[in-house]
């Protein structure tokens, strides 16, 4: 089995770590990650890093994702979704023009409180732990950016609405959900949510778990392994002839302007922070490189020598 990705379509009742316990058995290796952590109850896109291409989970920089959610007014849960403990109802009197302009008016930079049913830690302690116990705690709110977001329309069930959304990373789609329900003066909830887009990739690529097990045992699993340099492709170009490949792959910092397409200045330190894709003369994926400013050398930040096998 080779290095690299798979696109689960995560299903619902399963959380990320269950999704990786079972291709652990699927694929008979312990050496997988996945990016972007998806609550129990919602499905879709969920990346599965395997074998090397774990190494390139804290790389990537693209961390926007897209959704397709629904929303149910006239509700309010201590988890925020319609999953958890009733705490209140009410009859939302609203028409859909004005659930449509409340939706669609979140659009751009906005502040989130995380919920207490989060993954985040405070003090080394999960928010959802301390939620479980009772406990609630201060937290301190979050700017998040909604690139986009649309109105889809009212579904066949009573007070509930769906939407599109395209939004950073740390972006909670329940909160937004309440907030959206606040803005129409009545309470609300999420009710489904499915990921639709994470790390550019798309849910028409994700292949569910059935379908893995089953290529799985056909020895046909690569079928839907992608190469781990596709996770970089936004990242700019570097080709290094024999001889400087020979000395980067060794762990040797090169000059930066012998490196062919660095941007590099002393003074203005054009592209500083920038990382760069790396290959040989044949281009071969070599791995994940930067400029070091302080050494003046272009430096490896991680090798995938085996991607080439």
């Amino acid at each position: 089995m080779k290095s690299g990705f798979i696109l689960v379509n995560k299903p619902m009742g399963f959380t990320s770590f269950d999704v990786i316990a079972k291709l652990r058995g699927i694929l008979k290796t312990k050496k997988l990650g996945h990016g972007g952590t998806l609550d129990p109850n919602a499905t879709g896109v969920l990346p599965v890093f395997v074998e090397g291409a774990t190494k390139a989970i804290d790389l990537l920089n693209r961390q926007d994702k897209k959704y397709i959610a629904r929303i149910k007014l006239g509700i309010e849960t201590d988890t925020q979704d319609i999953w958890g403990e009733v705490l209140s109802t009410c009859e939302p009197i609203c028409d859909e023009e004005k659930i449509k302009e409340a939706i669609e008016s979140f659009k751009g930079e906005i502040s989130q409180l995380p919920p207490m049913y989060s993954a985040i830690k405070i003090n080394g302690v999960r928010l959802y732990d301390l939620a479980r116990q009772g406990v609630e705690i201060s937290r301190d709110e979050r700017i998040v950016n909604i690139f986009s977001i649309k109105y889809l329309g009212k579904t066949e069930n009573e007070n509930e609405y769906e939407f599109s959304v395209h939004c950073s990373k740390g972006t909670y789609i329940r909160t937004l959900c309440v907030d959206i329900g606040e803005k129409l003066g009545c309470s609300a909830v999420m009710s489904s949510l499915c990921r639709t887009m994470a790390l550019g990739f798309s849910i028409d690529d994700a292949v569910s778990l059935e379908k893995i097990e089953e290529l799985s045992k056909e020895g046909r699993v690569d079928e839907i392994i992608g190469d781990t340099q596709k996770l970089f492709s936004e990242f700019p170009p570097i080709i290094l002839n024999e001889k400087l490949a020979h000395l980067y792959k060794n762990g040797v910092g090169l000059h930066p302007q012998r490196v062919s397409g660095v941007l590099y200045d002393e003074v203005y330190k054009i592209g500083e922070g920038q990382k760069y894709a790396v290959y040989d003369k044949d281009e071969n994926f070599i791995g994940i490189g930067h400029v070091d400013y302080q050494k003046k050398e272009f430096r490896s930040l991680k090798m995938f020598l085996k991607e080439q096998a």
